[in-house]
Protein backbone atom coordinates (compact mmCIF):
# COMPACT_ATOMS: atom_id res chain seq x y z
CA UNK A 1 0.00 0.00 0.00
CA UNK A 2 1.41 3.41 -0.90
CA UNK A 3 2.06 5.64 2.05
CA UNK A 4 0.15 8.84 2.44
CA UNK A 5 -0.15 11.38 5.18
CA UNK A 6 -2.69 10.46 7.82
CA UNK A 7 -4.19 13.40 9.69
CA UNK A 8 -6.28 12.93 12.82
CA UNK A 9 -9.74 14.52 13.16
CA UNK A 10 -9.43 15.38 15.73
CA UNK A 11 -37.79 0.77 18.34
CA UNK A 12 -39.86 0.51 19.37
CA UNK A 13 -41.22 -0.79 17.73
CA UNK A 14 -43.03 1.78 19.13
CA UNK A 15 -45.69 -0.52 20.44
CA UNK A 16 -47.09 -0.52 16.97
CA UNK A 17 -46.63 3.13 17.23
CA UNK A 18 -47.41 4.24 13.80
CA UNK A 19 -50.67 4.89 12.12
CA UNK A 20 -51.27 2.19 9.55
CA UNK A 21 -50.99 3.75 6.13
CA UNK A 22 -54.11 3.12 4.15
CA UNK A 23 -53.80 1.88 0.61
CA UNK A 24 -55.21 5.12 -0.72
CA UNK A 25 -52.49 7.12 0.99
CA UNK A 26 -49.83 4.83 -0.41
CA UNK A 27 -50.90 5.63 -3.95
CA UNK A 28 -51.63 9.32 -3.40
CA UNK A 29 -50.31 12.00 -5.72
CA UNK A 30 -46.54 12.27 -5.31
CA UNK A 31 -46.17 15.92 -6.21
CA UNK A 32 -45.68 17.29 -2.69
CA UNK A 33 -43.22 14.70 -1.38
CA UNK A 34 -41.31 14.72 -4.64
CA UNK A 35 -40.94 18.46 -4.48
CA UNK A 36 -39.72 18.22 -0.90
CA UNK A 37 -37.15 15.57 -1.72
CA UNK A 38 -34.73 17.78 -3.66
CA UNK A 39 -33.53 21.38 -3.63
CA UNK A 40 -35.13 24.08 -5.74
CA UNK A 41 -32.03 23.98 -7.94
CA UNK A 42 -33.62 21.08 -9.81
CA UNK A 43 -34.81 23.59 -12.36
CA UNK A 44 -31.20 23.98 -13.50
CA UNK A 45 -31.25 20.73 -15.45
CA UNK A 46 -29.31 18.63 -16.13
CA UNK A 47 -27.80 18.60 -12.68
CA UNK A 48 -26.03 16.30 -10.24
CA UNK A 49 -28.06 17.15 -7.16
CA UNK A 50 -27.34 13.97 -5.23
CA UNK A 51 -23.58 13.97 -5.37
CA UNK A 52 -21.31 11.18 -6.57
CA UNK A 53 -20.02 8.09 -4.81
CA UNK A 54 -17.79 5.07 -5.18
CA UNK A 55 -17.80 1.68 -3.55
CA UNK A 56 -16.63 -1.93 -3.33
CA UNK A 57 -12.96 -1.33 -4.17
CA UNK A 58 -11.05 -4.06 -5.98
CA UNK A 59 -7.30 -4.19 -6.71
CA UNK A 60 -7.99 -3.28 -10.33
CA UNK A 61 -11.30 -1.47 -10.13
CA UNK A 62 -13.94 0.59 -8.40
CA UNK A 63 -17.70 1.01 -8.73
CA UNK A 64 -18.73 4.61 -9.48
CA UNK A 65 -22.24 6.00 -8.87
CA UNK A 66 -24.29 9.12 -9.44
CA UNK A 67 -27.78 10.31 -10.25
CA UNK A 68 -28.50 12.88 -12.89
CA UNK A 69 -31.57 15.11 -12.90
CA UNK A 70 -32.03 15.67 -16.64
CA UNK A 71 -35.09 17.93 -16.40
CA UNK A 72 -36.82 19.79 -13.60
CA UNK A 73 -39.61 17.26 -13.29
CA UNK A 74 -37.33 14.20 -13.28
CA UNK A 75 -37.07 14.07 -9.51
CA UNK A 76 -36.51 10.82 -7.57
CA UNK A 77 -39.44 8.44 -7.75
CA UNK A 78 -41.27 10.41 -10.44
CA UNK A 79 -40.69 8.01 -13.30
CA UNK A 80 -40.27 11.08 -15.49
CA UNK A 81 -37.42 12.38 -17.60
CA UNK A 82 -35.68 11.48 -20.85
CA UNK A 83 -32.91 8.96 -21.38
CA UNK A 84 -29.68 10.85 -20.77
CA UNK A 85 -26.13 9.94 -21.70
CA UNK A 86 -23.82 10.33 -18.72
CA UNK A 87 -20.07 10.29 -19.29
CA UNK A 88 -17.60 9.30 -16.60
CA UNK A 89 -13.91 10.07 -16.31
CA UNK A 90 -11.23 8.68 -13.99
CA UNK A 91 -7.91 10.46 -13.55
CA UNK A 92 -4.87 10.40 -11.33
CA UNK A 93 -5.23 14.07 -10.48
CA UNK A 94 -8.04 16.39 -9.41
CA UNK A 95 -7.48 18.61 -12.44
CA UNK A 96 -8.13 15.60 -14.71
CA UNK A 97 -5.02 16.20 -16.77
CA UNK A 98 -3.92 12.56 -16.43
CA UNK A 99 -7.00 10.63 -17.49
CA UNK A 100 -6.69 6.84 -17.15
CA UNK A 101 -10.22 5.67 -18.00
CA UNK A 102 -13.44 7.06 -19.41
CA UNK A 103 -16.74 5.90 -20.81
CA UNK A 104 -20.45 6.55 -20.72
CA UNK A 105 -23.68 5.03 -19.47
CA UNK A 106 -27.31 5.91 -20.06
CA UNK A 107 -29.52 7.16 -17.25
CA UNK A 108 -33.19 6.24 -17.66
CA UNK A 109 -36.39 6.61 -15.71
CA UNK A 110 -36.41 2.82 -15.32
CA UNK A 111 -33.42 3.11 -12.96
CA UNK A 112 -34.58 6.42 -11.46
CA UNK A 113 -31.84 8.13 -13.48
CA UNK A 114 -29.16 6.57 -11.32
CA UNK A 115 -26.09 5.16 -13.06
CA UNK A 116 -23.12 2.99 -12.14
CA UNK A 117 -19.83 2.42 -13.89
CA UNK A 118 -17.83 -0.64 -12.85
CA UNK A 119 -14.39 0.59 -13.87
CA UNK A 120 -11.57 -1.93 -14.28
CA UNK A 121 -7.95 -1.79 -15.41
CA UNK A 122 -6.83 0.47 -12.58
CA UNK A 123 -3.69 0.13 -10.44
CA UNK A 124 -3.96 -1.37 -6.93
CA UNK A 125 -3.72 0.69 -3.72
CA UNK A 126 -3.98 3.93 -5.70
CA UNK A 127 -5.94 7.14 -5.19
CA UNK A 128 -7.98 8.29 -8.19
CA UNK A 129 -10.29 11.19 -9.00
CA UNK A 130 -13.52 10.78 -10.93
CA UNK A 131 -16.46 12.81 -12.17
CA UNK A 132 -19.55 12.49 -14.32
CA UNK A 133 -20.79 14.77 -17.11
CA UNK A 134 -24.14 15.22 -18.84
CA UNK A 135 -25.45 17.88 -21.20
CA UNK A 136 -22.45 20.11 -20.67
CA UNK A 137 -22.64 19.89 -16.89
CA UNK A 138 -19.91 18.27 -14.79
CA UNK A 139 -20.50 16.71 -11.42
CA UNK A 140 -18.28 17.70 -8.51
CA UNK A 141 -14.98 15.80 -8.63
CA UNK A 142 -14.52 13.03 -6.08
CA UNK A 143 -11.68 10.91 -4.79
CA UNK A 144 -11.65 7.14 -4.46
CA UNK A 145 -9.11 4.41 -3.82
CA UNK A 146 -8.53 0.90 -5.12
CA UNK A 147 -7.78 -2.07 -2.87
CA UNK A 148 -4.25 -3.44 -2.55
CA UNK A 149 -3.21 -6.31 -4.81
CA UNK A 150 -4.36 -9.68 -3.50
CA UNK A 151 -0.79 -10.80 -2.77
CA UNK A 152 0.47 -7.43 -1.48
CA UNK A 153 2.20 -7.27 1.90
CA UNK A 154 0.05 -4.44 3.28
CA UNK A 155 1.35 -2.78 6.44
CA UNK A 156 -1.76 -0.83 7.42
CA UNK A 157 -5.46 -0.38 6.61
CA UNK A 158 -7.86 2.20 7.99
CA UNK A 159 -11.65 2.17 7.69
CA UNK A 160 -14.36 4.48 8.95
CA UNK A 161 -17.25 2.52 10.51
CA UNK A 162 -20.84 3.79 10.86
CA UNK A 163 -24.44 2.64 11.17
CA UNK A 164 -27.97 3.80 11.95
CA UNK A 165 -28.56 7.27 10.51
CA UNK A 166 -32.09 8.55 11.17
CA UNK A 167 -32.59 11.73 9.15
CA UNK A 168 -35.23 13.20 11.46
CA UNK A 169 -33.24 12.63 14.69
CA UNK A 170 -30.34 14.92 13.86
CA UNK A 171 -27.51 15.86 11.55
CA UNK A 172 -24.97 13.52 10.01
CA UNK A 173 -21.91 15.17 11.53
CA UNK A 174 -20.21 11.77 11.89
CA UNK A 175 -19.94 11.63 8.11
CA UNK A 176 -18.43 15.12 7.99
CA UNK A 177 -15.76 14.30 10.56
CA UNK A 178 -14.83 11.07 8.79
CA UNK A 179 -14.63 12.95 5.48
CA UNK A 180 -12.28 15.52 7.00
CA UNK A 181 -9.72 12.91 8.08
CA UNK A 182 -8.30 12.27 4.62
CA UNK A 183 -6.76 8.96 5.71
CA UNK A 184 -9.41 6.29 5.01
CA UNK A 185 -8.88 3.39 2.65
CA UNK A 186 -12.68 2.97 2.68
CA UNK A 187 -15.63 3.34 5.03
CA UNK A 188 -18.07 0.67 6.13
CA UNK A 189 -21.79 1.28 6.51
CA UNK A 190 -23.20 -1.58 8.55
CA UNK A 191 -26.88 -0.95 7.93
CA UNK A 192 -29.83 1.40 8.47
CA UNK A 193 -28.47 3.86 5.92
CA UNK A 194 -32.08 5.06 5.63
CA UNK A 195 -35.19 4.62 7.81
CA UNK A 196 -38.63 3.73 6.53
CA UNK A 197 -40.94 5.42 9.05
CA UNK A 198 -43.32 8.30 8.50
CA UNK A 199 -42.39 11.67 9.91
CA UNK A 200 -42.24 11.82 13.70
CA UNK A 201 -42.89 8.09 14.08
CA UNK A 202 -39.43 6.99 15.15
CA UNK A 203 -36.74 8.01 17.59
CA UNK A 204 -36.39 11.79 17.69
CA UNK A 205 -36.54 12.62 21.44
CA UNK A 206 -39.99 13.93 20.54
CA UNK A 207 -38.46 16.59 18.28
CA UNK A 208 -38.16 16.23 14.52
CA UNK A 209 -34.90 18.04 13.79
CA UNK A 210 -35.44 17.99 10.02
CA UNK A 211 -38.29 16.40 8.11
CA UNK A 212 -37.64 13.65 5.63
CA UNK A 213 -39.53 12.90 2.43
CA UNK A 214 -41.95 11.47 1.74
CA UNK A 215 -43.60 12.29 5.05
CA UNK A 216 -45.53 9.00 5.15
CA UNK A 217 -44.08 5.56 5.81
CA UNK A 218 -42.42 4.34 2.65
CA UNK A 219 -44.08 1.36 0.94
CA UNK A 220 -43.73 1.62 -2.82
CA UNK A 221 -40.79 1.75 -5.21
CA UNK A 222 -41.40 5.48 -5.67
CA UNK A 223 -41.41 5.96 -1.90
CA UNK A 224 -38.12 4.18 -1.38
CA UNK A 225 -36.54 6.11 -4.24
CA UNK A 226 -37.69 9.42 -2.78
CA UNK A 227 -36.32 8.55 0.64
CA UNK A 228 -32.94 7.48 -0.77
CA UNK A 229 -32.89 10.68 -2.81
CA UNK A 230 -33.56 12.78 0.27
CA UNK A 231 -30.67 11.18 2.14
CA UNK A 232 -28.33 11.75 -0.78
CA UNK A 233 -28.91 15.52 -0.51
CA UNK A 234 -27.30 15.62 2.94
CA UNK A 235 -24.07 17.67 2.64
CA UNK A 236 -22.13 15.59 5.17
CA UNK A 237 -23.08 12.31 3.53
CA UNK A 238 -22.19 13.70 0.11
CA UNK A 239 -18.84 14.88 1.48
CA UNK A 240 -17.92 11.43 2.78
CA UNK A 241 -19.00 9.72 -0.43
CA UNK A 242 -16.75 12.18 -2.29
CA UNK A 243 -13.51 11.28 -0.50
CA UNK A 244 -13.46 7.48 -0.05
CA UNK A 245 -15.24 4.37 -1.31
CA UNK A 246 -18.05 2.93 0.79
CA UNK A 247 -18.57 -0.76 1.54
CA UNK A 248 -22.22 -1.13 2.58
CA UNK A 249 -24.62 -3.78 3.79
CA UNK A 250 -28.26 -3.38 4.70
CA UNK A 251 -30.09 -4.07 7.93
CA UNK A 252 -33.83 -3.88 8.56
CA UNK A 253 -34.70 -0.20 8.07
CA UNK A 254 -33.70 -0.22 4.43
CA UNK A 255 -36.87 -2.38 4.28
CA UNK A 256 -39.00 -2.14 7.45
CA UNK A 257 -38.36 -2.57 11.14
CA UNK A 258 -37.34 -6.09 12.22
CA UNK A 259 -37.52 -7.42 8.67
CA UNK A 260 -37.22 -11.14 8.04
CA UNK A 261 -37.53 -13.21 4.86
CA UNK A 262 -41.32 -13.29 4.95
CA UNK A 263 -42.32 -9.99 6.54
CA UNK A 264 -41.47 -7.37 9.15
CA UNK A 265 -42.76 -6.03 12.44
CA UNK A 266 -43.42 -2.73 10.72
CA UNK A 267 -45.46 -4.20 7.89
CA UNK A 268 -49.16 -4.97 7.85
CA UNK A 269 -49.86 -7.49 5.14
CA UNK A 270 -52.75 -6.35 2.96
CA UNK A 271 -53.24 -2.87 4.38
CA UNK A 272 -49.69 -2.03 3.30
CA UNK A 273 -49.63 -4.30 0.28
CA UNK A 274 -47.77 -7.58 -0.06
CA UNK A 275 -44.44 -7.99 1.72
CA UNK A 276 -42.92 -9.57 -1.37
CA UNK A 277 -43.70 -6.44 -3.38
CA UNK A 278 -42.44 -4.10 -0.66
CA UNK A 279 -39.24 -6.07 -0.18
CA UNK A 280 -38.61 -6.13 -3.93
CA UNK A 281 -39.18 -2.37 -4.16
CA UNK A 282 -36.81 -1.70 -1.26
CA UNK A 283 -34.10 -3.87 -2.80
CA UNK A 284 -34.47 -2.31 -6.22
CA UNK A 285 -34.19 1.21 -4.84
CA UNK A 286 -31.21 0.22 -2.67
CA UNK A 287 -29.22 -1.18 -5.57
CA UNK A 288 -30.16 1.80 -7.73
CA UNK A 289 -29.03 4.32 -5.15
CA UNK A 290 -26.02 2.60 -3.54
CA UNK A 291 -22.57 1.89 -5.00
CA UNK A 292 -22.82 -1.78 -4.08
CA UNK A 293 -21.72 -4.62 -6.34
CA UNK A 294 -23.69 -7.73 -5.34
CA UNK A 295 -21.95 -11.06 -5.81
CA UNK A 296 -25.38 -12.71 -5.81
CA UNK A 297 -28.37 -10.86 -7.23
CA UNK A 298 -30.66 -9.43 -4.57
CA UNK A 299 -28.33 -9.76 -1.58
CA UNK A 300 -25.51 -7.82 0.03
CA UNK A 301 -23.38 -10.77 1.05
CA UNK A 302 -20.05 -10.76 -0.70
CA UNK A 303 -16.33 -10.69 0.09
CA UNK A 304 -13.60 -8.13 -0.53
CA UNK A 305 -9.87 -8.60 -0.05
CA UNK A 306 -7.26 -6.05 1.01
CA UNK A 307 -3.93 -7.68 0.21
CA UNK A 308 -2.52 -10.25 2.60
CA UNK A 309 -3.57 -8.19 5.60
CA UNK A 310 -7.36 -8.62 5.66
CA UNK A 311 -10.40 -9.90 3.89
CA UNK A 312 -13.90 -8.65 4.62
CA UNK A 313 -16.94 -10.95 4.52
CA UNK A 314 -20.14 -8.90 4.27
CA UNK A 315 -23.41 -10.42 5.46
CA UNK A 316 -27.07 -10.12 4.55
CA UNK A 317 -28.96 -10.94 7.74
CA UNK A 318 -32.45 -9.97 6.52
CA UNK A 319 -33.15 -11.74 3.23
CA UNK A 320 -32.92 -15.33 4.47
CA UNK A 321 -33.69 -15.24 8.18
CA UNK A 322 -36.56 -16.99 9.92
CA UNK A 323 -39.11 -14.88 11.73
CA UNK A 324 -38.00 -13.61 15.11
CA UNK A 325 -39.18 -15.68 18.06
CA UNK A 326 -41.66 -13.96 20.32
CA UNK A 327 -40.85 -14.12 24.01
CA UNK A 328 -42.50 -17.24 25.40
CA UNK A 329 -43.47 -18.48 21.94
CA UNK A 330 -40.90 -20.70 20.27
CA UNK A 331 -37.27 -21.48 20.89
CA UNK A 332 -34.25 -19.40 20.02
CA UNK A 333 -32.30 -22.69 19.98
CA UNK A 334 -34.44 -24.33 17.29
CA UNK A 335 -31.99 -25.71 14.69
CA UNK A 336 -34.60 -25.27 11.97
CA UNK A 337 -34.47 -21.50 12.44
CA UNK A 338 -31.74 -19.41 10.82
CA UNK A 339 -30.46 -15.85 10.67
CA UNK A 340 -28.14 -16.42 7.69
CA UNK A 341 -29.80 -19.09 5.59
CA UNK A 342 -27.96 -22.33 4.87
CA UNK A 343 -26.19 -21.17 1.71
CA UNK A 344 -24.84 -17.98 3.26
CA UNK A 345 -23.64 -19.72 6.43
CA UNK A 346 -21.81 -22.34 4.38
CA UNK A 347 -20.28 -19.58 2.24
CA UNK A 348 -19.14 -17.70 5.35
CA UNK A 349 -17.64 -20.80 6.98
CA UNK A 350 -15.83 -21.80 3.78
CA UNK A 351 -14.43 -18.31 3.31
CA UNK A 352 -13.18 -18.04 6.87
CA UNK A 353 -11.54 -21.46 6.67
CA UNK A 354 -9.83 -20.87 3.32
CA UNK A 355 -8.70 -17.32 4.12
CA UNK A 356 -4.94 -16.79 4.01
CA UNK A 357 -4.99 -13.19 5.26
CA UNK A 358 -3.80 -12.10 8.70
CA UNK A 359 -7.26 -10.79 9.67
CA UNK A 360 -10.74 -12.00 8.84
CA UNK A 361 -13.23 -9.13 9.17
CA UNK A 362 -16.97 -9.77 9.12
CA UNK A 363 -19.39 -6.95 8.31
CA UNK A 364 -22.28 -7.95 10.53
CA UNK A 365 -25.49 -5.94 10.86
CA UNK A 366 -26.68 -7.23 14.27
CA UNK A 367 -24.68 -8.15 17.38
CA UNK A 368 -23.31 -11.69 17.51
CA UNK A 369 -22.04 -11.52 21.10
CA UNK A 370 -24.52 -12.85 23.68
CA UNK A 371 -26.35 -10.16 25.64
CA UNK A 372 -28.18 -11.24 28.78
CA UNK A 373 -30.65 -8.46 29.49
CA UNK A 374 -32.80 -9.76 32.33
CA UNK A 375 -30.50 -8.53 35.12
CA UNK A 376 -31.36 -4.90 34.39
CA UNK A 377 -33.74 -3.03 36.66
CA UNK A 378 -37.24 -2.24 35.43
CA UNK A 379 -36.50 1.45 34.88
CA UNK A 380 -33.70 0.50 32.44
CA UNK A 381 -35.32 -2.65 31.09
CA UNK A 382 -38.38 -0.93 29.67
CA UNK A 383 -36.57 1.74 27.62
CA UNK A 384 -34.07 -0.87 26.44
CA UNK A 385 -36.98 -3.03 25.30
CA UNK A 386 -38.38 -0.02 23.46
CA UNK A 387 -35.03 0.65 21.80
CA UNK A 388 -34.73 -2.97 20.71
CA UNK A 389 -38.39 -3.19 19.72
CA UNK A 390 -39.21 -5.98 22.13
CA UNK A 391 -41.95 -6.65 24.68
CA UNK A 392 -41.38 -4.62 27.82
CA UNK A 393 -42.28 -7.46 30.15
CA UNK A 394 -40.47 -10.77 30.50
CA UNK A 395 -37.54 -9.66 28.34
CA UNK A 396 -34.54 -11.97 28.51
CA UNK A 397 -32.72 -11.32 25.26
CA UNK A 398 -32.94 -9.53 21.94
CA UNK A 399 -34.28 -12.11 19.52
CA UNK A 400 -33.65 -9.87 16.50
CA UNK A 401 -29.87 -10.35 16.80
CA UNK A 402 -27.85 -13.58 16.87
CA UNK A 403 -29.22 -14.30 20.37
CA UNK A 404 -32.47 -15.23 18.65
CA UNK A 405 -30.75 -17.75 16.36
CA UNK A 406 -28.34 -19.57 18.63
CA UNK A 407 -27.91 -22.68 16.48
CA UNK A 408 -26.38 -20.64 13.63
CA UNK A 409 -24.09 -18.89 16.11
CA UNK A 410 -23.08 -22.16 17.78
CA UNK A 411 -22.24 -23.71 14.40
CA UNK A 412 -20.21 -20.70 13.27
CA UNK A 413 -18.22 -20.36 16.50
CA UNK A 414 -17.60 -24.12 16.67
CA UNK A 415 -16.28 -23.90 13.10
CA UNK A 416 -13.83 -21.17 14.13
CA UNK A 417 -12.60 -23.22 17.08
CA UNK A 418 -12.40 -26.63 15.42
CA UNK A 419 -10.46 -25.23 12.46
CA UNK A 420 -8.21 -23.01 14.61
CA UNK A 421 -9.33 -19.95 12.65
CA UNK A 422 -7.77 -16.95 14.37
CA UNK A 423 -8.13 -13.20 14.13
CA UNK A 424 -11.83 -13.09 13.24
CA UNK A 425 -13.30 -9.66 14.04
CA UNK A 426 -17.01 -8.93 13.76
CA UNK A 427 -17.86 -5.31 12.89
CA UNK A 428 -21.40 -4.53 13.92
CA UNK A 429 -24.05 -1.78 14.03
CA UNK A 430 -27.81 -1.84 14.74
CA UNK A 431 -28.05 -1.52 18.52
CA UNK A 432 -27.35 2.26 18.79
CA UNK A 433 -24.66 1.67 21.43
CA UNK A 434 -20.89 1.21 21.35
CA UNK A 435 -19.50 -2.13 22.51
CA UNK A 436 -16.15 -3.93 22.69
CA UNK A 437 -16.69 -7.67 23.16
CA UNK A 438 -15.05 -11.02 23.21
CA UNK A 439 -17.28 -13.56 21.43
CA UNK A 440 -17.40 -16.53 23.82
CA UNK A 441 -18.01 -20.10 22.78
CA UNK A 442 -20.05 -20.50 25.97
CA UNK A 443 -21.19 -17.27 27.57
CA UNK A 444 -22.44 -19.09 30.64
CA UNK A 445 -18.97 -20.20 31.69
CA UNK A 446 -16.92 -17.31 30.30
CA UNK A 447 -14.09 -16.44 30.97
CA UNK A 448 -13.29 -20.06 31.79
CA UNK A 449 -14.49 -21.04 28.32
CA UNK A 450 -12.73 -19.87 25.19
CA UNK A 451 -13.30 -16.78 23.09
CA UNK A 452 -13.67 -17.65 19.40
CA UNK A 453 -13.53 -14.11 18.00
CA UNK A 454 -13.88 -10.46 18.92
CA UNK A 455 -16.52 -7.86 18.11
CA UNK A 456 -16.50 -4.08 17.80
CA UNK A 457 -19.98 -2.51 17.73
CA UNK A 458 -20.38 1.12 16.69
CA UNK A 459 -23.08 3.39 18.01
CA UNK A 460 -25.62 5.21 15.86
CA UNK A 461 -24.97 8.26 13.74
CA UNK A 462 -28.21 9.83 15.01
CA UNK A 463 -30.76 7.12 15.91
CA UNK A 464 -32.01 7.31 19.50
CA UNK A 465 -30.26 5.37 22.21
CA UNK A 466 -31.11 4.96 25.89
CA UNK A 467 -30.57 8.50 27.15
CA UNK A 468 -32.69 9.77 24.25
CA UNK A 469 -35.54 7.42 25.09
CA UNK A 470 -35.40 8.32 28.79
CA UNK A 471 -34.89 12.01 27.95
CA UNK A 472 -32.06 12.37 30.44
CA UNK A 473 -28.64 14.01 30.05
CA UNK A 474 -26.12 12.13 27.97
CA UNK A 475 -24.05 9.70 30.00
CA UNK A 476 -26.65 9.24 32.72
CA UNK A 477 -27.80 5.81 31.62
CA UNK A 478 -24.34 4.49 30.78
CA UNK A 479 -23.18 5.24 34.32
CA UNK A 480 -26.03 3.11 35.70
CA UNK A 481 -26.43 0.41 33.07
CA UNK A 482 -22.87 -0.38 31.97
CA UNK A 483 -21.72 -1.96 35.26
CA UNK A 484 -24.87 -4.10 35.42
CA UNK A 485 -24.54 -5.20 31.79
CA UNK A 486 -20.88 -6.11 32.27
CA UNK A 487 -21.57 -8.02 35.48
CA UNK A 488 -24.09 -10.22 33.67
CA UNK A 489 -22.04 -10.39 30.46
CA UNK A 490 -18.42 -10.96 31.44
CA UNK A 491 -17.26 -11.01 27.82
CA UNK A 492 -18.27 -7.34 27.43
CA UNK A 493 -15.26 -5.10 27.98
CA UNK A 494 -17.10 -1.82 27.41
CA UNK A 495 -20.54 -0.51 26.54
CA UNK A 496 -21.68 3.07 26.02
CA UNK A 497 -25.48 3.22 25.89
CA UNK A 498 -25.87 6.95 25.34
CA UNK A 499 -23.64 8.66 22.82
CA UNK A 500 -23.68 9.05 19.04
CA UNK A 501 -20.74 8.94 16.67
CA UNK A 502 -18.58 6.60 14.62
CA UNK A 503 -15.58 4.32 14.70
CA UNK A 504 -12.20 4.21 12.99
CA UNK A 505 -10.77 0.73 12.55
CA UNK A 506 -7.00 0.57 12.11
CA UNK A 507 -5.36 -2.72 11.21
CA UNK A 508 -1.74 -3.84 11.22
CA UNK A 509 -0.29 -7.33 11.26
CA UNK A 510 -0.01 -7.12 15.06
CA UNK A 511 -3.46 -5.81 16.03
CA UNK A 512 -6.87 -4.56 14.98
CA UNK A 513 -7.87 -1.42 16.87
CA UNK A 514 -11.20 0.40 17.00
CA UNK A 515 -11.13 4.05 18.01
CA UNK A 516 -14.56 5.25 19.12
CA UNK A 517 -15.48 8.89 18.46
CA UNK A 518 -18.52 10.74 19.81
CA UNK A 519 -20.41 13.86 18.75
CA UNK A 520 -21.04 16.89 20.93
CA UNK A 521 -24.72 17.15 19.94
CA UNK A 522 -26.47 15.25 17.16
CA UNK A 523 -29.09 17.99 16.88
CA UNK A 524 -26.52 20.61 15.86
CA UNK A 525 -25.33 20.81 12.26
CA UNK A 526 -21.90 21.98 13.43
CA UNK A 527 -21.43 19.30 16.10
CA UNK A 528 -17.84 18.66 17.10
CA UNK A 529 -16.23 15.25 17.41
CA UNK A 530 -13.99 13.90 20.16
CA UNK A 531 -12.20 10.63 20.84
CA UNK A 532 -13.97 8.56 23.49
CA UNK A 533 -12.17 5.21 23.87
CA UNK A 534 -10.08 2.65 22.02
CA UNK A 535 -10.00 -1.13 22.13
CA UNK A 536 -7.86 -3.56 20.23
CA UNK A 537 -7.39 -7.25 19.70
CA UNK A 538 -3.83 -8.49 19.31
CA UNK A 539 -3.12 -11.13 16.72
CA UNK A 540 -3.68 -14.67 17.94
CA UNK A 541 -5.50 -13.74 21.15
CA UNK A 542 -9.19 -13.66 20.16
CA UNK A 543 -9.66 -11.21 23.04
CA UNK A 544 -10.25 -7.49 23.39
CA UNK A 545 -8.16 -5.16 25.50
CA UNK A 546 -8.32 -1.46 26.17
CA UNK A 547 -5.67 0.85 24.77
CA UNK A 548 -5.39 4.44 25.86
CA UNK A 549 -4.60 6.41 22.72
CA UNK A 550 -6.19 6.47 19.27
CA UNK A 551 -4.01 5.56 16.33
Amino acid sequence: MTSRQRTADSNSLSPRRRTVVKAAAATAVLAAPLAAAIPARAAEAPAFLHGVASGDPLPDGILLWTRVTPTAEAVPGSGLGPDTEVAWTVAKDKAFTNVVAKGSVTATAASDHTVKADVRGLAPATDYWFRFSAGGTDSPPARTRTAPAADAAVTNLRFGVVSCANWEAGYFSSYRHLAARGDLDAWLHLGDYIYEYGTGEYGTRDTVIRQHAPTHEILTLADYRIRHGKYKTDPDLKALHAVAPVVAIWDDHEFANDAWSGGAENHTEGAEGAWTARQAAAKQAYFEWMPVRPALAGTTYRRLRFGKLADLSLLDLRSFRSQQVAVGNGSVDDPDRTITGRAQLDWLKAGLKSSDTTWRLVGNSVMISPFAIGSLSADLLKPLAELLGLPKEGLALNTDQWDGYTDDRRELLAHLRSNAIRNTVFLTGDIHMAWANDVPVDAGTYPLSASAATEFVVTSVTSDNLDDLLKVPEGTVTALAAPVIQLANRHVHWVDTDRHGYGVLDITADRAQMDYYVLSDKTKANATSSWARSYRTKTGTQKVERTYTPV
